[in-house]
């Protein structure tokens, strides 16, 4: 299903809502207050975009959000697509004015989108050099070491992103072991497993387990980019494999792979920083206007677009009419 060219601003605008309403409440210590202010400006503002779409990824079920749940149509009419969505990725970040909170908007055609419930996901990310060279079930070495091979670098040039906490301590010490360095962040991993596949970034890896459905947004990413990432879900109990199974994965816990996350040969993602990070500027308030920066991208043309941004907020542009 052809997506037109015009939506990868469309959705810029989106991002670039959440993010403006949002960053208002950085490092504040509010971070229920930051994103439901995002979510209320991401809703709205897709009110003005020319899709057909249904969230897939979203704020959670329909019992459990008032808006951006998994299954809410949104758009005023256009192409048949599934959306994922994160209004806030990282709402510690922004509450305590860290790096690397983002808002994050995914598209593919209908049907396209892995449909991943919200429980954990072991992961791996890297960029386009080391596509199709790695295996989530590799021991951290063997894959540091097929990066390197095809980065042209030494083991102990990569860096990895692994999220601090204690279920990580071995995969760290390994990487370490193994001679690479590592960066630990608190929260938020799409933003660092983008990074991976970006020029510059200083990220080479993410290793780890964190949320699936952030997964499949930094897949989109990654997709558009020419990178990897691998996956396999970590249901709790019985319970968590009988959600995944309704959602249409027959086997729980098997590998996942870029098709699995965004089948199909067209994507679009967008993403705005909130906070600043490896990735993107965060947003800058100056009086009467706000600056943002912007990234958004689509497969099928290979584009990769950064959009700087000065919005005039005495003309409160963030109070929006639907489209006709």
């Amino acid at each position: 299903m052809r997506m037109e060219r015009e939506l990868a601003l469309e959705l810029v605008r989106v991002t670039e809502a959440a993010a403006l309403t949002s960053a208002r409440w950085m490092g504040l210590g509010c971070k229920e207050e930051a994103d439901g202010a995002a979510v209320d400006a991401m809703r709205r503002m897709f009110d003005t975009v020319q899709i057909s779409g249904t969230v897939v990824i979203g704020e959670g079920e329909i019992d459990e959000a008032p808006m951006l749940y998994i299954g809410e149509k949104v758009g005023c009419g256009g192409p048949e697509v599934d959306v994922a969505v994160d209004p806030v990725e990282g709402t510690n970040l922004v509450a305590k004015g860290l790096p690397n909170s983002i808002a994050v908007v995914g598209v593919a055609p209908r049907g396209c989108l892995l449909h991943a419930p919200d429980i954990y996901m072991d992961k791996i990310a890297v960029g386009p050099c080391a596509a199709g060279k790695i295996n989530l079930d590799d021991p951290p070495a063997k894959n540091l070491k097929a990066v390197a091979r095809a980065s042209n670098k030494d083991v102990r040039d990569l860096v990895v992103v692994i999220l601090d906490r204690p279920r990580h301590e071995e995969i760290i010490a390994k990487v370490r072991e193994a001679g690479a360095r590592v960066k630990l962040i608190s929260d938020g991993d799409v933003a660092p497993a983008i990074s991976a596949a970006v020029a510059g970034s200083g990220v080479d890896m993410l290793l780890g387990i964190g949320g699936a459905p952030e997964g499949v947004l930094a897949a989109v990413a990654l997709k558009c980019l020419g990178g990897e990432l691998q996956g396999r879900l970590c249901p709790a109990d019985k319970a968590q494999e009988e959600r995944v199974r309704a959602m249409g994965l027959a086997e729980p816990r098997a590998l996942l792979t870029m098709e699995d996350f965004v089948r199909g040969d067209d994507c679009i993602f967008a993403a705005t920083g909130i906070t600043d990070g490896d990735l993107l500027r965060g947003v800058r308030f100056h009086g009467e206007t706000a600056s943002t920066h912007s990234i958004v991208m689509r497969y099928k043309t290979g584009t990769v677009r950064y959009v700087d941004a000065r919005h005039n907020m005495a003309r409160k542009p963030l109070v929006f009419e639907k489209c006709r």
